[in-house]
């Protein structure tokens, strides 16, 4: 493994390259947290496979802050730009919460980039049945929390509580994509969450019925942090997803009758 910080277009980004073991995998970590505080979850299903890139985002783990870098829009360019300048070229894509979120948008703008997708935890619009953020929301941050962002950013104390509260605000207004966008994305695409997640089942099912090529695993007994709460369910869910990508043929088809590839 590789770790350091890379020039991304006039920035410092921190990137961590794995082992060449086959076709390139991004990670995209999720809101308020960095690509340690999640890569050891998803590695034992895609590092003996795949060649695996991941990277802090503006703002997060160990990369600063730059104008804008909070909207949902700023961090799609942003992965873009990774996945030209570094991956150099298409990738798999797994990206949890936030990262689900900007996975889905680069297949979007971008959709020579993405080879497929796993999304974990994530909505694709801000008012998902359920889930609420206070842009208002008092932060306050124990020595804890504190020491956590000392140990990691460039940037002081006070930036880390007022990115706290930013992403309150975006969360209360983005993403903004409809369903219409959704169905466009043919990429092979597992959409995967908890059963108690902080959005509604709904909204996931939503999801994942828009997409041409979707797979859906709802985990029972699990949260938002499906990852944690059930690795070695979710590790096998994704070994058996990139064992096989071709569009699924099943004896009884009901949503997938209609899709099927000409």
């Amino acid at each position: 493994m590789n770790s350091g910080y890379i020039d991304l277009r006039g920035h410092q980004t921190w990137s961590v390259e794995y082992a060449n073991n086959g076709q390139p995998l991004l990670l995209l970590h999720g809101g308020l947290s960095a690509n340690e505080d999640w890569d050891s979850y998803i590695l034992p299903a895609v590092e003996k496979t795949h060649h695996v890139f991941g990277y802090d985002r503006c703002g997060h783990g160990r990369t600063g802050i730059r104008e804008g870098y909070y909207h949902f829009e700023f961090q799609r360019d942003e992965a873009i730009a990774y996945l030209e300048d570094v991956v150099k070229g298409p990738a798999h894509i797994v990206g949890y919460s936030d990262g689900g979120i900007i996975a889905l948008l680069v297949s979007l703008k971008r959709p020579d980039l993405v080879k497929s997708m796993v999304l974990i935890g994530a909505n694709y619009h801000w008012n998902s049945g359920g889930l609420v953020f206070d842009e208002n929301t008092e932060i306050v941050w124990d020595e804890e929390e504190k020491a956590m962002w000392s140990s990691r950013s460039p940037d002081p104390i006070e930036v880390g509580i007022a990115t706290v509260k930013k992403a309150f605000g975006i969360w209360s207004k983005e993403p903004n994509m409809t369903l219409e966008q959704l169905s466009t994305i043919s990429c092979p695409t597992l959409v995967m969450s908890g059963d108690d997640e902080p959005h509604s089942n709904h909204h996931t099912v939503e999801l994942y019925e828009a997409l041409q090529d979707g797979r859906l695993a709802i985990v029972p007994g699990t949260s938002h942090f499906v990852i944690k709460e059930k690795n070695e369910l979710v590790v096998a869910i994704l070994i058996d997803f990139y064992s096989n990508l071709a569009f699924p043929i099943t004896k009884w088809p009901r949503l997938r009758k209609g899709k099927l590839p000409q």
